[in-house]
Formats: structure tokens, C-alpha cells, sequence
């Protein structure tokens, strides 16, 4: 971990990105790709300290309220956010100058924050996104090693959902021969109908191999599925885009799911929904 004086924190679209790095260890991860430019190593988490201060003169100066992302990029709640409080105090800074928050992560960690969450969400709008790509703890312990499982980020939806904060589920990426099965996603749906989620986020069935996490994810795999990522250089070669042969099926099965349940599934969609704060909040926060 080191520290660093930015110079700005929101980029387009209001987002930010409190940290740069990670410390999850998930196998898969894009944000790993040489085309990012990271000047240090991918674990040795860069901490923005100057977060907080940036983000209090940028809501100052904003005209209109609007919703502020955070999770992009690297996870708000990677373990160094338990001591650092960077995330929460941006929180508390959104909750003062009554704007919006759109929070992603796959960490527990978020609930240290549900009072804020729950406020925020009162006064204008929170919406909070988890990812969940494995059904199976022992197989997500090794795609996505070291942050807590996808029955426990069942268990995070279900308290956030007492607090009637809307979620939305990324159910991505899948990896071919590996948790593109049925029985995975339809494990993963059920999670995502009994907490009741507002919307699911799938980019098809599948992921991305770039230049720098794809050499990461095949060494993975080399530890934990001997031979495939021999099968993967054969039959996917330097391709971006890495499809499930069952993609078609598979995506069959998460639109019908959530026509059935009034999940709301049409990414566009879900983009526009987090990204949108509500006339009539707006209209409240002038008086």
C-alpha cells in the first residue's frame, strides 16, 4: 500500500475511484490489463488520501444533485478501507450534500455502511451493486480467493434489502468449462429472487482476456484445472472475447428468469437507473 495526492477524483459520468489496485485476488480480473497503464504492482494498492477533500470541493461546485459511482474500476471496500475509511467518508460527504450514491463491490464490508446507505437512500437515492459469479463456495474461494463468498454476499443483499436499498446483481464474467453451467446460474438467480434485486447486469456468458490479466488467469488456472488453459489457447487463441459454447442457452435462461420475477435485465437499462436521480428528489432537496 502507498500513498498518493491526486489531482482529481470524479471522472465522467460522476464515478471515482478511491483506491487503484486490488488485494481480492479474483482470477479473472480485467482491471489487471497492461492497457490501464498501472504504474505499480496490482496488489500494491495506491490509496488517493486526498479523496475526501476532493470530493467535498466537487459537490460544492456541482449545480445540480446527481448520482456519485464508486467501484468501477477497484473494489471500495477491499480490506484496507476497514482501517482507512476512505469510502466511508465519502459516503458521509454524499449524505451531507444530499446527492446520490451508486456503490459497487463483492465485500461484506459494505454493511459497516448501511447507516449511511440507508440515509442517503431516504433523503435522495442509493443503489448498491454486488457481483456474484459462482453458486458453489469452494469453487468461488478459488476464482475469487480472498473476499467473502457468494453465500455470504446472499446474506448482504437480504440486510440490504430490510433497508429497501434497490440492488443490482452483476452476474459476471462466467468462465467457460468452469461455472458456465445450469445448475451455477440458476443457483445465483434464486439467490437473486429471494433478495428481491431490482435488476441483473450480464455481459453474455463469458469473459475478457487482455494483454496482462490474461497471462494472470491462465497461471491460475494452471494451479487450479490442469490442462485447461492449454484448451483455452486452442480453441480461444489471443481472443478478447472468450464466449461459453452454452452462451445462447444461458442467457436464454437469465431473460426468461427475470421476465418471470420483474427483474429488471436490459443493461442499458440498469446503467440508466443508477445513473438516474428522480425529478422529485431533486424538487425536495430545494427546500
Amino acid at each position: 500500500m502507498h500513498f498518493v495526492e491526486a489531482k482529481g477524483i470524479l471522472y465522467s459520468k460522476n464515478g471515482m475511484n478511491l483506491y487503484r489496485g486490488c488485494t481480492h485476488g479474483c482470477i479473472y480480473c480485467d482491471s489487471r490489463s497492461k492497457c490501464y497503464n498501472m504504474p505499480h504492482a496490482f496488489e500494491d494498492i495506491e490509496v488517493k488520501i486526498n479523496a475526501p477533500q476532493l470530493l467535498e470541493k466537487a459537490l460544492r461546485s456541482k449545480r445540480k444533485k446527481c448520482m456519485i459511482g464508486t467501484g468501477a474500476m477497484c473494489d471500495p471496500y477491499m480490506p484496507v478501507e476497514a482501517e482507512l475509511k476512505l469510502t466511508r467518508r465519502c459516503l458521509e460527504l454524499i449524505e451531507r450534500y444530499q446527492f446520490g450514491a451508486a456503490v459497487q463491490t463483492k465485500s461484506d464490508l459494505i454493511l459497516r455502511d448501511i447507516d449511511l446507505l440507508t440515509s442517503i437512500n431516504e433523503q435522495q437515492k442509493a443503489v448498491v451493486q454486488l457481483t456474484m459469479t459462482t453458486f458453489d463456495d469452494e469453487l468461488c474461494g478459488m476464482i475469487e480467493p480472498n473476499v467473502c463468498r457468494t453465500s455470504r454476499r446472499f446474506e448482504v443483499l437480504m440486510e440490504i434489502k430490510k433497508r429497501d436499498i434497490p440492488t443490482i446483481v452483476w452476474l459476471t464474467p462466467f468462465l467457460p468449462y468452469i461455472n458456465d453451467t445450469e445448475e451455477n446460474l440458476i443457483g445465483l438467480l434464486n439467490y437473486c429472487a429471494e433478495a428481491g434485486v431490482k435488476g441483473i447486469i450480464s455481459f453474455g456468458i463469458g469473459l475478457t482476456l487482455r494483454e496482462g490479466n490474461r497471462e494472470y488467469f491462465y497461471s491460475a488456472l494452471d494451479r487450479y484445472f490442469s490442462g485447461l488453459s492449454d484448451r483455452y489457447r486452442r480453441e480461444f487463441g489471443y481472443s478478447y472475447v472468450i464466449p461459453s459454447p452454452d452462451s445462447s442457452r444461458l442467457m436464454g435462461i437469465i431473460d426468461d428468469f427475470c421476465e418471470r420475477y420483474g427483474i429488471m435485465h436490459d443493461n442499458d437499462r440498469c446503467f440508466e437507473y443508477m445513473s438516474e436521480l428522480p425529478e422529485k428528489y431533486e424538487q425536495l432537496s430545494l427546500f
